[in-house]
Protein backbone atom coordinates (compact mmCIF):
# COMPACT_ATOMS: atom_id res chain seq x y z
CA UNK A 1 0.00 0.00 0.00
CA UNK A 2 1.41 3.40 -0.95
CA UNK A 3 1.81 6.25 1.54
CA UNK A 4 -1.08 8.14 -0.05
CA UNK A 5 -3.34 5.08 -0.01
CA UNK A 6 -2.53 4.52 3.65
CA UNK A 7 -3.32 8.14 4.55
CA UNK A 8 -6.49 8.02 2.47
CA UNK A 9 -7.66 4.87 4.29
CA UNK A 10 -7.05 6.62 7.62
CA UNK A 11 -8.81 9.76 6.42
CA UNK A 12 -11.84 7.77 5.22
CA UNK A 13 -12.10 6.18 8.68
CA UNK A 14 -11.76 9.51 10.52
CA UNK A 15 -13.97 11.72 8.32
CA UNK A 16 -17.31 10.24 9.51
CA UNK A 17 -16.17 10.58 13.13
CA UNK A 18 -15.33 14.24 12.57
CA UNK A 19 -18.69 14.79 10.88
CA UNK A 20 -20.47 13.41 13.97
CA UNK A 21 -18.64 15.99 16.09
CA UNK A 22 -19.65 18.82 13.75
CA UNK A 23 -23.28 17.69 13.52
CA UNK A 24 -23.64 17.96 17.29
CA UNK A 25 -22.90 21.67 17.46
CA UNK A 26 -26.16 23.39 18.38
CA UNK A 27 -27.03 25.84 15.60
CA UNK A 28 -27.73 28.56 18.17
CA UNK A 29 -24.21 28.28 19.66
CA UNK A 30 -22.12 29.24 16.64
CA UNK A 31 -20.90 32.45 18.28
CA UNK A 32 -20.33 30.94 21.73
CA UNK A 33 -16.76 31.15 23.09
CA UNK A 34 -15.36 29.32 26.12
CA UNK A 35 -12.94 32.21 26.70
CA UNK A 36 -12.45 35.67 25.14
CA UNK A 37 -9.17 34.54 23.51
CA UNK A 38 -10.78 31.43 22.01
CA UNK A 39 -12.31 30.97 18.60
CA UNK A 40 -16.08 30.81 18.63
CA UNK A 41 -17.63 27.36 18.33
CA UNK A 42 -18.61 28.20 14.76
CA UNK A 43 -15.14 29.43 13.83
CA UNK A 44 -13.56 26.28 15.24
CA UNK A 45 -16.14 24.07 13.53
CA UNK A 46 -15.52 25.76 10.18
CA UNK A 47 -11.76 25.43 10.63
CA UNK A 48 -12.20 21.73 11.46
CA UNK A 49 -14.36 21.36 8.36
CA UNK A 50 -11.91 23.11 6.01
CA UNK A 51 -8.48 21.93 7.19
CA UNK A 52 -8.19 18.69 5.19
CA UNK A 53 -9.35 20.18 1.88
CA UNK A 54 -7.27 23.30 2.33
CA UNK A 55 -4.11 21.41 3.17
CA UNK A 56 -4.47 18.95 0.29
CA UNK A 57 -4.86 21.94 -2.06
CA UNK A 58 -1.57 23.33 -0.75
CA UNK A 59 0.09 19.93 -1.16
CA UNK A 60 -0.62 19.96 -4.89
CA UNK A 61 2.12 22.58 -5.28
CA UNK A 62 5.82 22.16 -4.51
CA UNK A 63 5.88 25.60 -2.88
CA UNK A 64 2.86 27.43 -1.49
CA UNK A 65 2.41 30.88 -0.01
CA UNK A 66 2.55 30.92 3.78
CA UNK A 67 -0.87 31.45 5.34
CA UNK A 68 -1.82 34.83 6.68
CA UNK A 69 -3.22 34.16 10.12
CA UNK A 70 -5.96 36.47 11.29
CA UNK A 71 -9.49 36.34 12.57
CA UNK A 72 -11.02 33.06 11.38
CA UNK A 73 -14.28 33.41 9.43
CA UNK A 74 -17.54 33.05 11.34
CA UNK A 75 -20.01 30.73 9.58
CA UNK A 76 -23.58 31.93 9.17
CA UNK A 77 -25.08 28.49 9.84
CA UNK A 78 -24.32 24.93 10.82
CA UNK A 79 -25.33 23.99 7.27
CA UNK A 80 -22.44 26.12 5.96
CA UNK A 81 -20.04 24.17 8.20
CA UNK A 82 -21.38 20.79 7.07
CA UNK A 83 -21.32 21.75 3.39
CA UNK A 84 -17.72 22.98 3.79
CA UNK A 85 -16.83 19.69 5.45
CA UNK A 86 -18.43 17.62 2.69
CA UNK A 87 -16.53 19.63 0.04
CA UNK A 88 -13.29 19.21 1.99
CA UNK A 89 -13.78 15.43 2.17
CA UNK A 90 -14.50 15.25 -1.55
CA UNK A 91 -11.37 17.28 -2.32
CA UNK A 92 -9.14 15.05 -0.19
CA UNK A 93 -10.55 11.85 -1.69
CA UNK A 94 -10.10 13.05 -5.26
CA UNK A 95 -6.64 14.58 -4.76
CA UNK A 96 -4.75 12.38 -2.29
CA UNK A 97 -5.07 9.31 -4.48
CA UNK A 98 -3.16 11.15 -7.24
CA UNK A 99 0.11 11.17 -5.24
CA UNK A 100 2.49 8.26 -5.71
CA UNK A 101 5.27 7.48 -3.23
CA UNK A 102 7.78 9.58 -5.16
CA UNK A 103 5.49 12.63 -4.96
CA UNK A 104 4.92 12.00 -1.24
CA UNK A 105 8.68 12.05 -0.62
CA UNK A 106 9.29 15.22 -2.68
CA UNK A 107 10.18 18.41 -0.90
CA UNK A 108 7.32 20.80 -0.21
CA UNK A 109 7.61 24.30 1.25
CA UNK A 110 6.06 27.55 2.37
CA UNK A 111 7.31 30.86 0.99
CA UNK A 112 6.65 34.46 1.90
CA UNK A 113 7.61 37.48 -0.17
CA UNK A 114 9.55 35.20 -2.53
CA UNK A 115 11.63 33.75 0.33
CA UNK A 116 11.42 30.05 1.15
CA UNK A 117 10.56 29.79 4.86
CA UNK A 118 10.92 26.03 5.29
CA UNK A 119 10.60 22.72 3.51
CA UNK A 120 9.56 19.20 4.43
CA UNK A 121 8.55 16.07 2.57
CA UNK A 122 4.99 16.31 1.22
CA UNK A 123 4.05 13.22 3.28
CA UNK A 124 5.09 15.06 6.45
CA UNK A 125 2.91 18.04 5.53
CA UNK A 126 -0.06 15.74 5.06
CA UNK A 127 0.61 13.78 8.25
CA UNK A 128 1.38 16.78 10.47
CA UNK A 129 -1.11 19.34 9.20
CA UNK A 130 -3.85 17.58 7.28
CA UNK A 131 -4.24 14.77 9.81
CA UNK A 132 -2.55 15.50 13.17
CA UNK A 133 -3.55 19.17 13.19
CA UNK A 134 -7.09 18.10 12.27
CA UNK A 135 -7.23 15.59 15.12
CA UNK A 136 -5.93 18.17 17.58
CA UNK A 137 -8.74 20.55 16.64
CA UNK A 138 -11.30 17.74 16.82
CA UNK A 139 -10.20 17.13 20.42
CA UNK A 140 -10.47 20.85 21.12
CA UNK A 141 -13.95 20.84 19.59
CA UNK A 142 -14.92 17.93 21.86
CA UNK A 143 -14.11 20.16 24.84
CA UNK A 144 -16.37 22.86 23.38
CA UNK A 145 -19.18 20.31 23.07
CA UNK A 146 -18.66 19.18 26.67
CA UNK A 147 -18.76 22.77 27.93
CA UNK A 148 -21.99 23.28 25.96
CA UNK A 149 -23.41 20.16 27.68
CA UNK A 150 -23.66 18.34 24.35
CA UNK A 151 -22.96 14.61 24.15
CA UNK A 152 -19.42 14.09 22.89
CA UNK A 153 -19.07 11.40 20.20
CA UNK A 154 -16.74 8.48 20.67
CA UNK A 155 -13.63 8.69 18.52
CA UNK A 156 -10.73 6.27 19.10
CA UNK A 157 -12.43 4.83 22.15
CA UNK A 158 -15.44 5.65 24.28
CA UNK A 159 -16.34 9.15 25.37
CA UNK A 160 -18.19 9.71 28.63
CA UNK A 161 -21.37 9.69 26.52
CA UNK A 162 -21.07 6.81 24.06
CA UNK A 163 -19.18 3.71 23.03
CA UNK A 164 -17.22 3.53 19.80
CA UNK A 165 -19.06 2.36 16.70
CA UNK A 166 -17.52 -1.13 16.74
CA UNK A 167 -18.85 -1.72 20.29
CA UNK A 168 -22.29 -0.34 19.36
CA UNK A 169 -22.45 -2.69 16.37
CA UNK A 170 -21.51 -5.70 18.54
CA UNK A 171 -24.18 -4.81 21.12
CA UNK A 172 -26.92 -4.50 18.48
CA UNK A 173 -26.01 -7.83 16.82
Amino acid sequence: MSLAQSMLAEFETQAPITRRFLERLPADKLTWKPHPKSMSAGQLALHLAQVPGGVIQLAKHDVAPAPKFGEPPQPASLQEVLESFDQSVTTVKSTLSQFDDAAMQQSWGFEQDGKLLFTMPRAQLLRDIMLNHWYQHRGQFGVYLRLLDVKVPASYGPSADESPAFVQQKQSA
